[in-house]
């Protein structure tokens, strides 16, 4: 490692600290990322849990398993035959590893575009803007930089009473990994992760349990399109257990039994598998040396301001390790705020438009604020909806499960939030972004002209429902 000194160094190359490191670089500076993240086989990997064990290869196995799906459940109506559908989960799996390979060696190949020194091993901030390297083999070494950026990321969070054992109770990345669809799979934890990794199971035949404490399905989204998805998760056969607190577990000759409580009392289900999906914590094991000046507030995040710098002078923090969702975007965007603030370049953030998506069968996306949030604030508001059921592009496709719904201030008509249920909604929702980031009203949306016939014409007939105008269905 030749160079020991850089204009900005960033600890950790995941969906933060990569683009982070990019834009930097594009701004002609002097860059390091230094990356720790191991495969299971020993391999060095760029791209953090996001590339390696979340977002990219949990979205491999939900299309694989909803193609099995679609093939079993609706190529008949299509009027195609395909006999006995059948499917391979190591097939699946290498599918799967080929994406993940293709998307983590993306990583490497762009930070040698940009001229990034990538730099295998542990991170640890030392006073001074100093940064400590330990290499995989142990070595250390010390570089140096004006900026240093922290970007380190989150682990899954563990339950004390229900505990990893890397095998039959796992976590997200280990739920990635089976080998063989699990006869009986718990999921503890009814949220994003939760969600999705169940539905890739139940998809491919395991009988699949959600225990989630909440009394609340989906507390964090609109709750009308929480009641809609939760009425089509039922119809596929996730079993949703809601304000169900589990305890503790047994293991026995037929699997492990999950104790839990719910309002009418103490319960117990038998499962082969379990999956704890409860949520993540910030990662900053080693993190951090003795006078560095950056403080963790009481849930382990680094405490940054608004625009993500720490207490310490020119060290930065960015994605899952400080405030905010824990979304791959969110960071992103934070990385690329900083590497532009850093080069004297004018950036932000709207945290106020970051949108959320659950890759489920229907998707769930939504941007803004919820009906409950709006009505907290005492704002006027008013709301436009329509149903896929009337989308001829989602009748075509076989896709008529939910809605698009709208809401608006009635005072200025100011779009608030935009929720949707149904078929693609994660790319559908890029357009409620852009009208939420420029402020658009109701009439914005109304007078843009949408293709026909496409889905993304039910956020345009709902934006028209909001005034009683809708074209495409009655105005009641």
């Amino acid at each position: 490692m030749p160079d020991t000194t850089f204009d900005v160094i960033v600890i950790g190359a995941g969906p933060a600290g990569y683009p982070c490191a990019i834009r930097a670089a594009q701004n002609g500076l002097k860059v390091a990322c230094i990356d720790e993240w191991k495969n299971r086989d020993g391999t060095h990997a760029y791209g953090g849990t996001c590339l390696n064990a979340g977002c990219i290869p949990s979205k491999a196995l939900l299309e694989s398993s909803e193609l099995y799906h679609r093939a079993q459940t609706e190529f008949a109506a299509h009027g195609i035959s395909v006999g006995q559908v059948a499917f391979d989960v190591a097939t699946m799996q290498k599918r799967k590893a080929k994406i993940v390979k293709a998307s983590t060696q993306g990583v490497a190949s762009l930070f040698k575009a940009a001229g990034v020194t990538a730099i295998q091993g542990h991170g640890r901030l030392l006073a001074g803007n100093k940064v400590e390297v330990t290499a995989f083999d142990g070595k250390k070494s010390e570089i140096v930089a004006k900026h240093v950026v922290l970007a380190s990321g989150s682990v899954p969070m563990e339950l004390r009473s229900v505990p990893f054992d890397g095998k039959d109770v796992v976590d997200s990345w280990g739920a990635l990994d089976f080998g063989a669809v699990p006869k009986r799979l718990g999921v503890i934890g009814a949220g994003v992760i939760g969600l999705e990794l169940g539905s890739v199971w139940r998809r491919l035949g395991a009988e699949v349990v959600v225990l989630e404490a909440m009394e609340q399905f989906l507390w964090m989204a609109d709750q009308q399109v929480a009641k809609e998805a939760l009425k089509h998760f039922k119809k596929q056969g996730l079993d949703i257990r809601l304000g169900a607190k589990v305890g503790g577990m047994e293991r026995g000759k037929d699997g492990i039994t999950l104790k839990y409580e719910d309002a009418s009392g103490a319960k117990a289900v038998s499962v082969d598998k379990v999956v704890v999906a409860i949520g993540r914590r910030p990662f900053t094991k080693e993190l951090l040396g003795e006078g560095t000046g950056v403080e963790l507030d009481e849930r382990g995040f680094v405490k940054v301001d608004h625009e993500c710098r720490t207490g310490a002078g020119n060290v930065w923090a960015i994605g899952d390790v400080v405030r905010g969702p824990m979304l791959a975007h969110k960071g992103k965007e934070e990385g690329v705020m900083v590497a532009d603030l850093i080069a004297g370049l004018v950036s932000e953030v709207n945290y106020k438009v970051i949108p959320s998506v659950i890759y489920t069968a229907p998707e769930i996306a939504w941007v803004g604020q919820t009906e409950e949030d709006v009505k907290k604030t005492g704002r006027p508001y008013k709301v436009g909806t329509f149903p896929f059921m009337a989308s001829g592009r989602a009748r075509a496709m076989e896709a008529t499960a939910g809605f698009c719904k709208v809401i608006s201030a009635t005072d200025d008509d100011e779009i608030l939030g935009v929720h949707i249920v149904g078929p693609m909604a994660g790319e559908l929702i890029a357009e409620a972004v852009l009208a939420l980031e420029y402020s658009a009203s109701t009439e914005d949306i109304q007078r843009t002209i949408h293709a026909h016939p496409t889905l993304s014409e039910a956020l345009h007939e709902a934006a028209l429902h909001a005034d009683g105008r809708a074209i495409d269905m009655p105005n009641k």
